[in-house]
């Protein structure tokens, strides 16, 4: 994902949410809510210091300082998943993730693409939220080289140790085996959080 200023960005999410959302669906509060989840605040608003890549949501966020910089770190409190399932996996790649996680734990602009969900660990997710297909295909490109044992990183590991593994039918393979292009990657990786139109896209920046 192509990391952003934060002013032009915020402009821009603006402009890509009005365009995006349906006209029934234009509502302010569904624009600046938090969801029911694991580590996000219940409502959303400004926390001064935000760590690194989580920093552009500091006017305006879901998330804590603390949480912030757990989300830089390997195997991290939050949910205890190991980035390293198959190898070292590459900062560049790496960097996609984290901005990932800090876009899912900080932005309190995902109301309309909020869903319920019968969880353990959280009351509500996302889903189908439109991704623009550059940030998609930057992520990929950063990624390709790097290896994984599954397509679908919600579902299906092995938490026996309490972190994730690969189950035992899963082999390490590379990047472009496990996803064939892009879109794929975006749409396949956390169980259809995110889908990857050609326009009409939110960014991952605030």
């Amino acid at each position: 994902m192509e990391l952003q200023s934060a002013p032009p960005a915020r402009a821009l999410l603006a402009l890509a949410l009005l365009i995006a959302l349906p006209s029934c669906c234009l509502c302010l509060d569904k624009l600046n809510m938090c969801m029911d989840a694991k580590h996000h605040k219940t409502e959303p608003g400004p926390e001064g210091e935000l760590y690194k890549q989580c920093a552009p949501w500091r006017e305006n966020a879901c998330c804590t300082a603390n949480t912030t910089a757990e989300a830089h770190e390997d195997n991290s409190y939050l949910y205890n998943f190991n980035w390293n399932h198959c190898g070292a996996m590459s900062e560049q790649c790496k960097s996609h993730f984290i901005q990932d996680t800090c876009f899912y734990e900080c932005s309190p602009h995902l109301g309309p693409w909020i869903q319920q969900v019968d969880s353990s660990w959280r009351k509500e997710r996302i889903l189908d939220v439109p991704l623009c297909l550059e940030d998609c295909e930057g992520w990929y490109k950063d990624c390709k080289d790097d290896f994984t044992c599954k397509d679908n990183w919600h579902i299906g590991w092995d938490w026996s140790s309490g972190v994730n593994h690969c189950p035992k039918d899963a082999h390490c393979r590379k990047w472009t085996e496990v996803f064939p292009d892009a879109k794929s990657m975006c749409e396949k990786i956390w169980s259809n959080s995110y889908k990857s139109p050609k326009c009409d896209c939110v960014l991952t920046v605030a």
